[in-house]
């Protein structure tokens, strides 16, 4: 039989370094005006940079979510493990 090891701390520094990351990107808000000028080129341009914005948005979101609920499921596997080990 396989023997998996858990290296809690490892993993836990990880998706911290991750978390990090993540905070560290950022992209700055699209600009409300350019201009007296409207044209539908940069009116199409604004609404893409906003798009992008919010997809970036929600990206940081979810992995966020992701690294939660990944550091739940280690924390849980390490109580089991010491629960077995107990037996």
């Amino acid at each position: 039989m396989t023997t998996i090891k858990l290296k809690h701390e490892t993993v836990i520094k990880k998706l911290e370094a991750v978390r990090a990351a993540i905070d560290a990107l950022d992209l700055p808000n699209p600009p409300k005006a350019a201009g007296k000028n409207k044209l539908t080129y940069t009116t199409k341009c604004h609404e893409r940079e906003q798009n992008i914005h919010q997809m970036v948005a929600d990206y940081k979101k979810a992995v966020h979510k992701n690294i939660k609920d990944t550091k739940e499921n280690v924390d849980l596997l390490k109580e089991q493990d010491k629960a077995i080990a107990r037996k």
